[in-house]
């Protein structure tokens, strides 16, 4: 069948690496694309945001899978547009997708169900915000309740930064995304990611990962959009994952059903490993960017296959996935300037002597301009390589970083610092 994959980051490459490999993929096609996606797809220009020209194209070209990358489409409702039209989608609907869209609708959810997760508070003002800060206190978690491009959110351990972040959410910042913000209990641990396929009733693992949000060495610095990860975590332990899934994933998707809501796709949970237990923090309704580089390279499944699966409600005929032992680490390669103002333009060269010691070099934010691959976004390139052990992984990673001719990129040099230090003590 012909798929069309929407996107054009790192994550959307990723999966059009894979998608490309699918015994059920004749014609793979990308929209907006990138210059590495364009090696596995053919790029077409298509407004995520115009439902009829989406949609007219599926049927002109005989899509047969839709795969959405982002989230800001789903949230957008594009997945009901196209299931009303017989179009097969890989990702939730419009309603489903609050899980992401919503960070108060989540934790409602959470509350009505009684999935473990933070207290919260859900205010509608800057007066309201401020009210609820001096009864939780600090350490605190603030966060614009909608989708704000992977800013918005503030853990402040002192009042005074709390209270800024909620002036600024209330200030027209976020736009829509900050009309409303979240107050949240802060929680002591250590974070996990773990992911699940779900058609709205089966529900099965699709491994764990562990990111780096802050820009610098040491996680100094500002957050960002993630600067690496590794997967698996095994922090998250078969014990742990077990309760992830029993307590929050299945619970969820129950209650998603029960309410009108089934969720189809993948649920990407975003779990504090307290001293209480396993405790969700939120739900992204895509997959994770970079975590979704990890987990295509350890996949050793039919990735088209198993999302058709999902989209046809048939994910309980399949085996779960299969995912290979040895862990998968990817180095965000990021413009001089990342997470502020990045330096757009930069010359990049030597992917395929990065490569040829087994590395997988995915695009996140390039172009070509007169033949020339150049840096167009803050995370530009994801490096990434699997290893006995994610010591090893880390350093066929990092050996493929240096092969690069970017000088105006830059990296952390410790991604699956946790992991790392834990493989030496044995």
């Amino acid at each position: 069948m012909n798929i069309l994959l929407l996107g054009s980051g790192g994550r959307e490459h990723a999966l059009a690496w894979k998608l490309a490999q699918s015994r059920l993929c004749d014609k793979l096609f990308a929209s907006p694309g990138n210059p590495g996606i364009a090696d596995h797809a053919e790029l077409v220009a298509l407004d995520a945001a115009d439902h009829p020209a989406v949609t007219a194209f599926c049927e002109a070209q005989r899509i047969g899978l839709v795969v959405i990358g982002p989230e800001a489409p789903l949230v957008d409702g594009l997945a009901d547009s196209l299931r009303g039209q017989g179009i097969a989608v890989f990702g939730p609907s419009k309603a489903a997708a609050q899980l992401e869209g919503s960070k108060a609708f989540t934790k409602e959810l959470c509350a009505r169900h009684n999935i473990p997760t933070g207290a919260f508070a859900r205010v509608t003002s800057e007066a309201e915000g401020l009210a609820a800060l001096a009864r939780f206190g600090a350490p605190v978690v603030v966060k614009a309740d909608g989708l704000a491009a992977g800013k918005g959110v503030t853990v402040a351990m002192v009042m005074a930064e709390a209270e800024e972040a909620v002036r600024e959410i209330f200030s027209g910042r976020f736009g829509e995304a900050g009309a409303e913000a979240v107050i949240e209990e802060f929680l002591d641990g250590e974070e996990a990611s773990f992911f699940a396929l779900t058609d709205g009733h089966t529900v099965v693992p699709f491994g764990s990962a562990q990111d780096h949000k802050r820009v610098g060495d040491g996680d100094t610095g500002p957050n960002t959009g993630g600067m690496g990860a590794y997967s698996p975590a095994r922090v998250l332990t078969p014990l742990l994952e077990g309760e992830a899934l029993e307590r929050i994933v299945v619970p969820t998707v129950r209650a998603m059903a029960e309410e009108g809501m089934p969720y189809s796709g993948v649920l990407y949970a975003g779990l504090m490993l307290t001293k209480q237990g396993v405790q969700l923090i939120e739900y992204n309704a895509r997959f994770g960017d970079p975590e979704c580089q990890v987990l295509m390279l350890r996949l050793e499944d039919d990735l088209g296959e198993l999302l058709l699966a999902c989209a046809e409600g048939k994910l309980a005929t399949r085996q779960p996935p299969r995912l290979s032992a040895e862990p998968a680490l990817t180095v965000v390669m990021a413009a001089e300037g990342y997470p502020g103002t990045p330096k757009k333009g930069g010359s990049i060269a030597g992917i395929d002597a990065a490569e040829a010691g087994g590395a997988k070099v995915f695009h996140a934010g390039t172009a070509l301009a007169d033949g020339q691959l150049i840096a167009t976004g803050g995370r530009v390139l994801n490096v990434t390589a699997r290893g006995a052990s994610v010591t090893e992984a880390q350093a066929k990673a990092y050996a493929a970083v240096d092969l690069l001719e970017a000088p105006d990129l830059f990296c952390r040099r410790d991604i699956g610092w946790r992991e790392v230090a834990r493989e030496a003590k044995g």
